[in-house]
């Protein structure tokens, strides 16, 4: 596998099970011929292409392809108007790019999508049966939807196993804060842990594309598996920092950058959001808490958050203390008050809407 990086959701959407593209690799599997279809057209495309000729307003069809495909060159599909540009087209990119691919037809295909950024699809000839879709510098392998289906499953039952690990670190979090021995390594492994869940969501909505039809099922476990994961990440790291993150500072903006694999080390999480040192004790500054008060203005939550300081303080703060915080007055604060009083451990669900 020549990368392993992730293509473009509208990209895998053009090969999806039922759509057009996908239906004619079937018809060019079923006839053994083989076919290299390169997905764009203009002057990046005929640079790098001779021979061959031009069509004109024909209509992309699976049908038309497949036909098509029984020629020895290859074929150019006009991305924007949906028809067929060219045929029996010779592709020449440059050849000193390196590919680990083997065979003339695959080899070019990896060269001419990372020479142009275009997506380009190479199908096998007769006895192998593979569908290669190469965009820019990714490569996925076309599997048949029931094979599809297999992986998404197994897919969804490693995130069901995350996520019960995330509930599980969220009860430790809650149970060490009430304890009132909390570290930062508590609070750090929960945002770990819900991210590998986000990371993981997100490997499914790719796979649920090319599922096509077969989709709508595995995107709906994955989102039941999902709910509330985000704002969990963000209101640990709320409740955790020294100050208020800056406005546009999100956790998420510096977790993305970090690679799937460096998310299972709790250090370089830690370092990546600033939560550091991992060993320190701290206390979380009510975040979580205030964030269940329904209709609670994000000035008036960070002004609360300002005057107690701690969740401790925050839980033994009276009505009449709550209305001193500007912004508040006495309806709202006694409703945050029945809040507080309501949620377990005073501090929130453990996984917000």
């Amino acid at each position: 596998m020549a990368t392993v990086s992730t293509p473009p959701l509208e990209v895998l959407r053009r090969f999806a099970p039922g759509t057009t593209l996908r239906e004619a690799a079937r018809l060019i599997f079923n006839q053994g011929t083989g076919a290299l279809i390169v997905i764009a057209s203009g002057d990046r495309v005929d640079e790098l292409s001779t021979g061959g000729f031009r069509l004109v307003d024909v209509p992309l069809t699976a049908q038309r392809i497949a036909e098509l495909a029984k020629m020895d060159g290859g074929i150019v599909i006009d991305s924007d108007t949906n028809t067929i540009e060219r045929a029996n087209v010779h592709f020449n990119p440059d050849p000193t790019i390196p590919t680990k691919e083997t065979g003339t037809r695959f080899r070019t295909a990896e060269r001419m999508a990372l020479q142009t950024g275009l997506a380009v699809l190479a199908v096998s000839e007769e006895g192998r049966n593979v569908a290669v879709l190469f965009a820019g510098d990714t490569r996925v392998v076309l599997q048949a939807p029931m094979t599809l289906l297999a992986v998404a499953n197994q897919r969804l039952q490693s995130l069901e196993r995350l996520r019960r690990r995330l509930d599980e670190a969220i009860v430790r979090l809650n149970q060490y804060e009430d304890d009132g021995i909390v570290t930062l390594r508590d609070a750090v492994m929960v945002i770990q842990r819900a991210m590998l869940v986000l990371r993981n969501v997100d490997d499914l909505e790719a796979l649920a594309v090319e599922l096509g039809d077969e989709a709508p099922m595995v995107q709906l476990q994955a989102s039941d598996l999902a709910t509330g994961v985000a704002s969990i990440v963000e209101l640990i790291n709320i409740d955790y920092q020294d100050r208020k993150p800056r406005r546009g500072s999100s956790a998420f903006g510096r977790l993305d950058r970090v690679a799937t694999e460096d998310l299972y080390q709790t250090a370089t999480v830690a370092q990546a959001i600033g939560l550091t040192p991992l060993d320190a004790e701290v206390s979380p500054r009510g975040a979580r808490a205030l964030a269940s008060v329904p209709r609670l203005p994000e000035s008036v939550r960070e002004a609360i958050m300002r005057k107690f300081g701690t969740i401790a303080r925050l839980r033994a703060a009276t009505v009449g203390e709550l209305d001193d915080v500007e912004g508040v007055g006495p309806a709202r604060a006694a409703r945050i008050r029945a809040y507080l009083d309501q949620l377990p451990h005073s501090r929130g669900p453990s996984t917000p809407d």
